[in-house]
């Protein structure tokens, strides 16, 4: 078994990990949509709202996770984020009253940064990229000693971002498959090690930004391209070496999405259900829009609506 595997990222972990956040996160809604509103054919489709979710995202579980499960010292906690872990961090940090310094790039959504700065966190912004700020939120850590809370590759972040899986079960128990968009892999990783195969859990990602995709086919994490309207969601440079070998054993297929797709999902969302998403939460509706993963006619498939903080409604008319 690898180290991953073996780290306590499965179900049991993850069970825990939810007794100790239940509390601080929402159980958010799913909702079932007729596929002959948005243009498909086939069996009902199952949205699981986590755009509804605490912070505008699936990040506030993964976040409550390391700082109830882990020791903080008294310089509190320092991350780095394209936005929505940074504010996911500086909102558990406030709720638990803990001091939080937020890394982001200059790619981070306005709406994302106001979030932060509105929880309290102190925020720096720079550099061009996820990877910059990460390489300056290790600068202050070594500094100042705080807790470091890794977006994507820490096993506390994975057994929280799990919690999905596990509500999502017991919501929609019918599940055949459940497409899930892929940025450093937090979030599939742990739905992955809850499902365990028990549904074809699909990977989703931007053709800008094909990071899994490329690391499956290589056999490890890879330096991928990181561009595109879901860059500051979606566009790490590798996914995290915890999530990898989970996804090599529990995630069925990666597919990619055009940028072009994405914006489409975030319209149709928008005119038909009334939800703003944002292109990293809106891409692996895209999938199922665009045709980049087509069901079979009996196929009951869910999809992780994962963020609501947008860069900008022009989707909404």
């Amino acid at each position: 078994m690898s180290d991953s595997l073996s780290s306590g990222v499965d179900r049991a972990g993850i069970a825990d990990t939810y007794m100790s956040i239940a509390r601080h996160v929402r159980r958010t809604p799913v909702i079932d949509i007729q596929p002959e509103d948005f243009g498909l054919a086939g069996q009902p489709v199952t949205l699981k709202l986590e755009l509804l979710q605490h912070s505008g995202s699936f990040k506030a579980r993964g976040a409550f996770a390391n700082l109830l499960g882990r020791a903080v010292p008294s310089a509190g906690v320092v991350a780095a984020s394209g936005g929505n872990h940074g504010a996911a961090v500086a909102y558990a940090a406030r709720t638990l009253g803990l001091p939080a310094r937020i890394y982001v790039p200059s790619i981070a959504a306005p709406m994302k940064i106001a979030r932060i700065r509105d929880y309290g966190a102190d925020l720096v912004v720079g550099g061009e990229r996820y990877a910059d700020a990460l390489a300056a939120s290790e600068a202050w850590q070594a500094q100042s000693g705080a807790l470091p809370v890794h977006a994507y590759d820490q096993a506390e972040t994975l057994l929280g971002q799990g919690s999905v899986g596990l509500e999502l079960e017991e919501q929609a128990p019918q599940l055949d498959t459940l497409l899930v968009a892929v940025g450093g892999g937090g979030l599939i990783g742990g739905i992955a090690a809850w499902y365990a195969g028990k549904v074809k859990v699909v990977a989703v990602e931007p053709e800008t930004a094909p990071t899994l995709y490329m690391a499956l086919q290589a056999g490890r994490p890879v330096d991928a391209p990181a561009g595109g309207i879901a860059a500051d969601s979606l566009a790490p440079r590798q996914v995290g070496s915890l999530m990898f070998p989970i996804a090599q054993k529990h995630v069925a297929i990666s597919v990619l999405v055009r940028d072009e797709a994405i914006r489409a999902a975030q319209a149709a969302l928008w005119d038909k259900l009334r939800l703003v998403a944002e292109p990293g939460g809106a891409a692996a509706f895209a999938a199922l829009l665009g045709g980049a993963y087509r069901p079979a006619a009996d196929e009951r498939v869910g999809i992780l609506v994962c963020g609501g903080n947008p860069t900008d409604t022009d989707f909404v008319r």
